[in-house]
């Protein structure tokens, strides 16, 4: 493995890390190939995550979190996408569908759901998406109408990660009138009658991270379920969007970290004209270009995770973290098929797998085109 520097400041932080290592390299790594395989989800392994305190890092003791910095969270999100990126984004959608109601729930609220999606006993998931709004949010149609203390949910959410396994999902609905400032967040509980998940959807891979429609129908949700006030759900999406782009960010960089110590070490093996083919230019070259941009990549994770953790504004760096890297992901595991030659074309090897998985990072969480002009309107 290529040496990577990490920052931590005390020794509970190392120790942590060191747990994530062993767990990464012991529970996730041998099982990663024949789970892509079959297309199953790994419920038991989030559990193990879970049950190790690694689903809630960045959230408050109080209700089971371990009170880590971002920085840090970054970090071990970033070893386990290294070893396996479904469980990773796992991890990650998990700790943003807890985010809104951390930051914008009640504590009654939080005593009651928090340590249940901290701990793993409950998937969450964050419903925003439909068929006619994507990256544009003016165009969410799912609607809730009052009544009698609380609201009654129709409508129909598509590409919900962990659509189907979740316990309780964020739906961001239509209570007001027409544009952002008619959006609410209410959460669902999926026992609720009316909730109905669809059927997978068939993805170029993640096999093992169940994406799909979640229809609502009818669905009496009461008013203790709304996250902050009504008609500004968007200042809830707006918050988990920062977030979520630094999650990607950092899975991108455990991807291509992944890539590229797979491509070196296959370069120091393979031989030809007589010689390991990382000692030809146009192989060192390639995989120079590859170590500099990840450890780039890297820089600007951490630094938008360090503005975040001193309290300050950290939207633009978090769209800039999340175009390089996840770009960085699609270019460095590219580079390592092509290392591989034939060989990183088939099955036997990871590398045609995970440049699948990296294709998916420069589309969630907003587009790339969306981070561009986010960054673009910053200037």
């Amino acid at each position: 493995m290529v040496k990577v520097e990490r920052h931590f400041a005390d020794d509970t932080q190392r120790d942590l890390f060191a747990l994530v290592e062993e767990i990464a390299d012991k529970e996730l790594a041998p099982r990663a190939a024949e789970h892509e395989r079959s297309g199953r989800f790994p419920r038991e392994t989030v559990e193990l995550l879970g049950r190790s305190g690694l689903l809630g890092l960045p959230f408050p003791e109080r209700w089971g979190g371990g009170d880590q910095p971002y920085a840090v969270y970054l970090q071990v999100l970033e070893r386990l996408a290294y070893r396996w990126f479904a469980v990773a984004e796992s991890v990650h959608l998990q700790v943003l569908a807890a985010h809104g109601l951390a930051r914008f729930g009640d504590d009654g609220q939080r005593d009651r759901w928090l340590p249940q999606l901290l701990s793993g006993e409950v998937l969450g998931a964050n419903a925003l998406s439909e068929a006619d709004a994507g990256s544009d949010l003016e165009g969410i149609r799912t609607a809730a109408v009052r009544e009698d203390g609380g609201y009654r949910l129709s409508g129909t959410k598509s590409w919900v990660s962990h659509g189907g396994v979740a316990g309780l999902y964020n739906v961001y609905c239509r209570t007001g009138g027409p544009g952002l400032g008619g959006l609410t967040c209410l959460m669902v509980d999926a026992r609720t009658e009316g909730v109905l998940p669809q059927r997978p959807e068939h993805k170029m891979a993640l096999a093992t991270l169940p994406t799909a429609q979640v229809v609502f129908q009818d669905v009496r949700v009461d008013e203790s379920m709304r996250l902050g006030r009504q008609n500004r759900g968007m200042l809830v999406a707006a918050s988990v969007f920062d977030h979520g782009r630094l999650g990607i960010a950092a899975c991108a960089v455990g991807l291509a970290q992944a890539a590229l110590d797979y491509a070196v070490e296959y370069a120091k093996e393979r031989v030809q004209f007589g010689s390991p083919v990382i000692a030809f230019q146009g192989v060192g070259f390639l995989l120079a270009d590859m170590a500099t941009q990840i450890a780039a990549a890297r820089a600007l994770v951490l630094e938008a995770a360090r503005i975040r953790d001193a309290g300050r504004p950290f939207s633009t760096q978090a769209a800039q973290a999340k175009l390089f890297a996840t770009d960085c992901a699609m270019r460095a595991t590219t580079d390592a098929v092509q290392v591989l030659g034939g060989h990183g074309y088939v099955q036997d090897h990871p590398v045609e797998r995970w440049m699948r998985e990296a294709k998916l990072l420069q589309i969630i969480e907003g587009t790339n085109q969306i981070q561009r002009l986010a960054i673009a309107r910053s200037l």
